[in-house]
């Protein structure tokens, strides 16, 4: 698979919290000149992000992050607030504690309301798989995919552990034909990006892929001036 297919699918993506404007544009310019599918960047940035690069870039932004334990109505804000602010995709964070009490048809009708919150935009639910079991993350691929939201995410970064083929495996295994999957947290080579989408990943969240590119594309520079 070719370098720029794969940065077709990622969400070029800075959440840390000292993240400042000039990361965030920097983070853009880079999101331009790669093509990749998104930025996601905090929320706070949004609108100056998407009037920065207007129709060129998808911006994407995190609600409910990292912990997911917002009420309902905050997350419908966050939201709602975010896609006012020019926002063209929403990844949100369920609440994981509903997990562990296997609250499923609560957890259906929170994303189902952050969904409709969104007014169309696309909804990316972070389940957090690293701290859930198998039997778990079954029930939220039933509970997303009956939600109405447009993909299934396994991780924020921020937590014990990130994206691992096997939760991808099993994701695709378990979602209705209308839920894509998104996955995220330390995806750090091309080997790993290229064997998710493999196993089933549309989009991957990550800032590395873009890093590789500019080591690539330095390293091609240095050969092509005949340095040593």
């Amino acid at each position: 698979m070719e370098i720029k297919e794969i940065l077709a699918k990622c969400d070029h993506t800075l959440l840390a919290p000292d993240a400042t404007w000039d990361q965030i544009r920097a983070l853009c310019d880079d999101g331009m000149k790669y093509q990749t599918a998104s930025v996601c960047i905090p929320a706070s940035f949004v609108k100056q992000a998407k009037q920065y690069v207007g129709d060129r870039l998808a911006v994407c932004t995190v609600i409910g992050f990292p912990n997911g334990y917002a009420t309902t109505a905050a997350k419908c804000f966050m939201a709602s607030d975010a896609v006012a602010n020019g926002a063209d995709e929403v990844d949100m964070v369920i609440n994981i504690g509903w997990a562990k009490e296997a609250r499923w048809a609560d957890l259906t009708a929170e994303i189902a309301a952050v969904k409709q919150a969104c007014g169309g935009k696309l909804l990316k639910v972070i389940i957090e798989t690293c701290l859930l079991s198998d039997e778990e993350k079954i029930q939220l691929c039933k509970c997303v995919s009956d939600s109405g939201a447009d993909y299934i995410k396994t991780s924020t970064g921020f937590s014990k552990g990130g994206a691992t083929f096997a939760d991808v495996e099993l994701f695709a295994a378990h979602i209705a034909p209308h839920v894509k999957i998104k996955a995220a947290g330390g995806i750090s080579s091309l080997e790993d990006a290229e064997k998710f989408i493999e196993l089933g990943a549309s989009r991957l969240g990550t800032s590395r892929i873009v890093k590789i590119a500019k080591a690539m594309e330095a390293g091609k520079e240095a050969k092509n001036d005949g340095s040593y």
